[in-house]
């Protein structure tokens, strides 16, 4: 079974510390994955963009840590090659257009060493979204018209749906443009805008109008490049009772075909394979029944006939993943039930014998 987003402590400061990108290799295994992803953050290029735990950092010190995961990721694909496929990629961060740019850069740069890209977007207008509930108010805040607050409106929040309705606006713009200028081979945590409020009804086009149209159109722009969707476990220890995405936009991917694969979104070592067992169950409540899962190849010969819309661009060759020549990863479909995987019958005694929950 597979993961395809994963931090750890060594090179994320927002994970848990004193763990390292090795130990979170030897527990995938453990728990029988046979694909992990590994997705740090890719840097970030303004000392205001730095989180409370990294202001001793520069951004410089981020571009620097993100090249010595390079290095060691590519060490342990080496070292664990017969025991489990690594992936070596990274996980956006987009606030403002300078980090695509950098990220754009970035790719040019080290292409060869960056296989896939996970598409997050963690900020909208600037602000951090899911940091803390503090910090997504003082986001929807700024989209706040004074002496605006509905206290009609059944948000259960002090902002008007009109705020509400703008906000969301903001992100999938966001979202939209991410996917059109990278073309991310993975969507992560598509709904993350929701995060404190799980139960936002996206679809409810009287009082968000216009954000279902938003999302359906971000979910057929992955569509049409063969990007994949990430199922992600990481929602549960948020306090949701469903995955990321949620129902509504869960059904939406399926509806339009689009691929779906599992994440845990793990941030060290003790979160790998984290809650999997109800990611399975939610997933099989939602009719779920098919899955993908981005797998290494050796180049040419592996890499299939499938072409991407994405090689028009010519200073995208940089980024192998859009290269049907170069490209180091490619999406395959689960053969069989995936539900039915001894991956899952093992799952909770291997577990159990690290010390661990499901």
């Amino acid at each position: 079974m597979h993961s395809h987003h994963s931090h750890s402590g060594e090179f994320c400061r927002h994970a848990a510390q004193g763990t390292t990108l090795e130990e979170c290799v030897g527990t995938a295994i453990e728990c029988g994955l046979t694909t992990l992803g590994l997705s740090e953050h890719c840097p970030r290029y303004r000392r205001e963009d730095l989180y409370p735990e990294e202001q001793d950092l520069t951004p410089e010190d981020l571009e620097q840590t993100f090249l010595a995961y390079l290095t060691e990721a590519h060490r342990l694909k080496r070292l664990y090659a017969s025991q489990i496929d690594l992936l070596v990629g990274l996980e956006t961060d987009y606030i403002t257009q300078l980090d695509l740019d950098a990220l754009e850069r970035l790719l040019e740069r080290e292409g060869e060493r960056i296989e896939y890209v996970v598409g997050s977007v963690h900020h909208v207008a600037e602000q951090g979204i899911d940091f803390s509930v503090e910090w997504w108010k003082a986001c929807l805040a700024g989209f706040q018209a004074p002496s605006s607050a509905d206290p009609s409106a059944s948000n259960d929040l002090p902002f008007s749906d009109q705020a509400i309705t703008s906000y969301l606006h903001a992100y999938l713009a966001a979202q939209h443009t991410l996917l059109t200028r990278i073309q991310p081979p993975v969507i992560g945590h598509f709904d993350l805008c929701r995060l404190y409020v799980p139960h936002l009804p996206l679809s409810d086009t009287s009082r968000f109008p216009g954000i279902w149209d938003a999302v359906v159109r971000n979910v057929k722009e992955v569509i049409a490049y063969g990007g994949m969707f990430e199922v992600s476990a990481a929602s549960f220890r948020k306090g949701w009772e469903d995955g990321y995405p949620g129902k509504d936009v869960l059904q939406c991917i399926i509806a339009h075909k689009g691929r779906l694969c599992l994440s845990d979104d793990s941030h060290g070592p003790q979160a790998v394979t984290q809650n999997y067992a109800r990611l399975r169950a939610y997933l099989i409540a939602q009719n779920v029944t098919e899955l993908w899962y981005l797998a290494s190849v050796d180049g040419q010969a592996d890499a299939g006939q499938e072409q991407n819309q994405g090689m028009s661009n010519p200073r995208r060759r940089a980024w192998t993943w859009l290269d049907p020549v170069r490209r180091r990863v490619i999406p395959r479909r689960y053969e069989g039930s995936w539900a039915e995987d001894d991956f899952w019958t093992q799952l909770e005694d291997r577990q159990r014998a690290i010390g661990r929950q499901s």
